[in-house]
Parts: C-alpha cells; structure tokens; sequence
C-alpha cells in the first residue's frame, strides 16, 4: 500500500516518543495470529445489510490499545483521530478510511465478554510464553489488590453497584472489588486469575489460583490457614504463608527466633515479584479503578489486562533480534 504524506511525515520525525517506542514493542511482542485463530469462530462474518465487517486485526488492535493506555470506547476512537501512533498501530490511514466508531468497539467487547474471549486471550498468550520456556511450575506465589469502583449513587440508578462490598485495610475502607492472582514464583507470570468484590476474603480463593502442580505456595500473612481449609485437603504441596505481623515481632532474640526471621525474609523476598504485575496494570496501564458496573465484566477486562501485562513483563526476552 502507497504511504500518505502523514506516514512519510511521521516516518522523518527526529524524536521517538514513549508512545511509538512502547506501541512498537505490543506489536512486536503479541502473538496476533494465534490471537486471531481463537477469536476468529466467534467474530462475524458479514456485517449488517450484508456489509463487510471491518477486520478482526484492526479490531484487535483497537482493543489492545485501549487496554494498553486506559481509555473509554470514546477515548481510543478521539485517540485514533489525534495520534499517528496510534493510529499506525491499529493500521488506520485516514486518507483513505474513517476509524471505527465507539459503538463498533463497544460491540466487539461484549462480542469477547459473551464468549468468555478475553479468558482465551489471557490463556493463549499464557501458552505462548509457555512454549518459550517462560512459565514454570514448581510454585506459585497467591496475592490480591483492590480497585476501587465509584462509591456515589449520583448516576441513573441512584445506587452503588450491588457487585461491588466495602473493605477495610489498614485504617482505610475501601469501596470496589479484588483482583486475585496466583503467580509463578519464578518469574511472577500471572497463569491464574478470580475477581470478587473486596470485602471477600482472599484466603477463601486460594484453590481458584492454584494450577494443581505446584510443589510450593506463597503468601502473605492473609493466607494463614489456608492448607488446613477443606478444598485444600490432600494436597500435597509445602505452604510458605508469612506470619502475622504481630507473631513475627513477639520472635525472641534467640538463634530459633533469628533463624524464622531470616525464613520470613526470604519468604517476603520470594513473594515480592508478585507486584511487578500489580505495577504493570495499575501504573503503566492505568486500571486503578473498575471501569464497568457488575464483576463479570470487569473481571472479563481484567483477564485481557494481565495477559498483556505478562507479555510486557517479559519484553526482552520476546523481543526478536
């Protein structure tokens, strides 16, 4: 295909932004044709009146960006229209075609959220980095985070979101749900993923998070208990939870209390890769907050959101050449 005079604009530019430099490396980095061969049996093959549908790829794309930089339907087609990165990245050239719409982006979530198609997403990039010696299985580190839904009843329904419960942590209560993950404890992979509103416990969903062939189990002082919980009866694995905070500095200053101190550091120090995910979706991906009413379908995201945060955690490693 000929470049417009943008591309050829955009292409002499002296500055590589962050944008280019990271939209770059999405695109070099996911595996969109297997993507695309799981996706495409559910995607429609004609459009209404019998019009061609716009291509699964570039809707792909638009999901993934949106994903990526934390905007609404609105947000990523505004973006579209503003940013030649973008744009090149969802494969647009407006010279010769408008971007698709909000509405037709908004389709195509509910498309994947009916099909249980972001799970398929999540798990097929899971098998990839599988498939690159990236995924191990000797253990499993367990954690969870809160995100905050929107606590005011000033909107249509005049009330909160009846998935979403209060917590408190700390001396600070907290209104949303929780992402719960299970981890490889090598690499901090999330392979395993549950959503549920904040006031549920995160021991209670431990068994959700667990793959089955783990050997070891970490956690923190939250999954006291968890070995001696029923679903977990006859399982075979060594459970490394952390000791209360409490229990921890009652540790006489003796050779047994100093030698569980240094257990428990070495614990902690296991189990902090365990945020580098955390950090991935709510820093550089900026899901801080839920961004749908109900937990089905923020979980639905949320499955999308960690799988590409798994790719960007292992960028160098995928990164050809």
């Amino acid at each position: 295909m000929q470049s417009s005079f943008s591309d050829l604009e955009y292409d002499a530019k002296k500055k590589v932004t962050r944008r280019d430099r990271f939209l770059r490396e999405i695109e070099l980095i996911t595996p969109w044709s297997v993507l695309e061969a799981e996706l495409e049996p559910f995607y429609p093959k004609e459009g209404r009146r019998g019009r061609q549908p716009i291509g699964l790829g570039r809707m792909l794309r638009m999901y993934v960006a949106q994903q990526c930089f934390g905007f609404s339907d609105e947000g990523i087609e505004d973006a579209i229209y503003d940013s030649q990165a973008i744009r090149r990245f969802v494969g647009i050239d407006l010279s010769r075609e408008s971007a698709p719409d909000a509405t037709t982006l908004l389709k195509f979530r509910r498309l994947l959220e009916r099909h249980g198609l972001t799970r398929r997403i999540f798990e097929t990039i899971n098998a990839h980095l599988a498939s690159q010696g990236m995924m191990l299985r000797e253990g499993t580190i367990v954690d969870a985070t809160i995100l905050a839904a929107p606590p005011s009843t000033k909107n249509r329904e005049r009330a909160r979101d009846p998935d979403m419960h209060q917590t408190k942590k700390g001396n600070q209560y907290y209104f949303g749900m929780k992402a719960h993950i299970g981890a490889d404890a090598h690499s901090g992979l999330v392979h395993s993923l549950v959503g549920t509103a904040a006031n549920v416990a995160d021991v209670t969903q431990t068994h959700h998070l667990l793959h089955g062939e783990e050997s070891d189990v970490f956690g923190d002082s939250g999954y006291q208990g968890a070995g001696k919980r029923k679903e977990h009866q006859g399982r075979e694995v060594n459970w490394r939870i952390a000791m209360k905070r409490k229990q921890r500095k009652g540790l006489p200053n003796t050779a047994m209390g100093r030698t569980l101190q240094a257990m428990e550091r070495v614990k902690a120090g296991i189990r902090a890769v365990v945020e580098h995910p955390f950090h991935v979706v709510k820093n550089l991906f900026g899901h801080r907050k839920v961004r749908y009413r109900g937990l089905a379908k923020n979980e639905a995201q949320l499955y999308t959101l960690f799988g590409l945060a798994n790719l960007v955690r292992v960028k160098r490693q995928l990164m050809p050449g």
